[in-house]
């Protein structure tokens, strides 16, 4: 086995059985990504192919799928819905220097690389991997196995945190859960659906954001923007939203410190449906609904989490509000062939200060943040607003009730019809109305074509930096739409001066 030095991490497991096998490279999985190189050790006949084809069945979804020893063709590739997948098979190498004719460092920074034999490779592999070493020995019974799992490098982290993943998995029952990965939101969040006979569980990991680097007064973006740090705020607003009647999931169990939480599942029927989706009308009114009973009465900025814990929601003050605009002069513009003049800048941030300051100064509620169609499901058997299923509010902060309305109603990635986004706005305003005559329905107005200005010029900045620096470009093709939205807002007379910056230095997007 590869030795292990003080910056490593290593974890020892015993393989009971076959599926103890498919378990931990379903474990193995959740800490994967592009560019990561996995090195199986062992005898012959220790289980190595055997732990590969679990592998890469899991990341294919498909128990089935044909993945045959590569040891007379080397190499083997497979195209997965979480990336491409190499396997290789270095038994047959004669020379280290043998390795570069396999093509695999063509492949490196785009597929996540099995290989058996590791040993054949000599001094040439990276620092920076993933080892599982497999062993028969005397103490186990015929079928069983030691596996250790060692981090080398930068991998050490992620075999710490995979240490705890399982620990927590095991104290909350679901240690043998069938485990199935779900499509997760633009964050670094994951989410997996865990089946044990009749019980479901969505497992939500998130680690603790990492800072990135200071972009204004010596904080990061994600201090500016007040983002999330960790799953605290989530298990805050999930308990403030269930004790007000609404359907935030129910917390099974949690791990605060790692960023582990076993969620009650809202199943998959949301508020939109067909290909391309399109809204459901009667469900989108019930989601309006929804915000009117929230927003009808100021709730509390303190929040408990647990014991001696509490949250605080910050407050959507203007560098949060401006910082998010300026997604679009970073990402968006050069994304479309232009540049900003710094007067240009400054001129775009004294114009959005100005425009927002109503926001600012309105009566605050909980703005969830992103209250749009990926995070609202449909709860059939529940009853009137209980019927709508909440998803995604860790990163709620205290500001104007027009914010998640405008988020519904022109939503970045369905088609929302103007008829029905005026009718749904209308039903909104009549529920605000009829319980507090004080409500002054155009003043909201304003504020709903201002926040949805505000909010389309960040998503196409958000949208436009997931291709160039996240590699995610299948968000680009929601651009149109968004900007159709923008156009929309700023035609309004309260953001006149906007509009005419936004003609004179963005480029159009047809």
């Amino acid at each position: 086995m590869l030795a292990v030095t003080s910056a490593d991490s290593s974890l020892a497991v015993v393989l009971a059985n076959e599926q103890a096998t498919r378990r931990l490279a379903i474990d193995i999985a959740t800490i994967l990504k592009p560019g990561d190189l996995v090195t199986l050790s062992g005898d012959l006949g220790a289980g190595k192919t055997t732990f590969a084809r679990a592998l890469i069945r899991h990341l294919s979804e498909d128990a089935a799928r044909e993945v045959p020893s590569p040891t007379f063709t080397l190499v083997q590739t497979y195209a997965t819905p979480r990336g491409t997948v190499v396997h290789g098979d270095l038994y047959r190498l004669a020379d280290p220097n043998e390795l570069t004719e396999l093509g695999l460092d063509e492949v490196a920074e785009s597929a996540v690389v099995l290989l058996e034999w590791p040993d054949r490779a000599g001094d040439l592999l990276p620092p920076d991997r993933l080892d599982i070493a497999l062993t028969l020995t005397e103490s186990l019974m015929p079928n069983q196995r030691q596996a250790r799992i060692t981090g080398h490098g930068a991998f050490a982290p992620r075999i710490r945190r995979l240490g705890a993943l399982r620990e927590f998995l095991g104290k909350a029952g679901f240690a043998d859960a069938r485990r199935a990965h779900m499509q997760g939101d633009a964050s670094t969040r994951s989410y997996e659906r865990l089946t044990l006979g009749a019980r479901t569980a969505i497992l939500m990991n998130a680690p603790r954001r990492t800072d990135g680097p200071p972009v204004r007064d010596g904080k990061p973006y994600s201090a500016v923007a007040h983002l999330a740090e960790d799953v605290k705020p989530f298990v805050a607003m999930a308990r403030g939203l269930r004790e007000r009647g609404l359907s935030a999931p129910e917390i099974f169990a949690s791990d605060l410190e790692h960023g582990f939480l076993l969620l009650e599942d809202f199943g998959i029927e949301g508020i939109a449906a067909g290909d391309p989706p399109a809204p459901i009308e009667e469900r989108y009114a019930v989601a309006v609904d929804v915000l009117a009973e929230l927003h009808k009465r100021t709730p509390p900025a303190l929040l408990p989490v647990a014991e001696g814990i509490e949250h605080r929601l910050p407050t959507y003050d203007l560098d949060a509000f401006t910082i998010e605009a300026e997604l679009l002069l970073d990402w968006y513009v050069p994304h479309r062939g232009g540049a900003i003049t710094a007067e240009g800048r400054t001129e775009f941030s004294r114009l959005w200060r100005a425009a927002l300051e109503p926001a600012v100064t309105a009566l605050p509620t909980w703005v969830l943040r992103d209250y749009h169609s990926p995070n609202l499901m449909w709860l059939e058997a529940r009853e009137g607003v209980a019927r709508l299923g909440l998803l995604d509010f860790q990163d709620a902060m205290m500001g104007p009730p027009a914010y998640d309305l405008v988020s519904l109603l022109q939503d970045a990635r369905v088609d929302v019809p103007e008829a029905m986004e005026i009718t749904l706005l209308g039903r909104y305003v009549k529920a605000r109305l009829d319980a507090d005559r004080a409500f002054v329905a155009p003043v909201f107005a304003q504020l709903y074509v201002t926040l949805g200005a505000q909010r389309a010029t960040k998503i196409l900045g958000i949208f436009a930096r997931l291709d160039r620096r996240d590699g995610k470009p299948q968000y680009l093709r929601h651009q149109p739409r968004v900007w159709r939205y923008l156009r929309r807002c700023l035609m309004h007379p309260a953001l006149a001066e906007l509009k005419a910056w936004y003609d004179a230095n963005v480029p159009r997007l047809s």
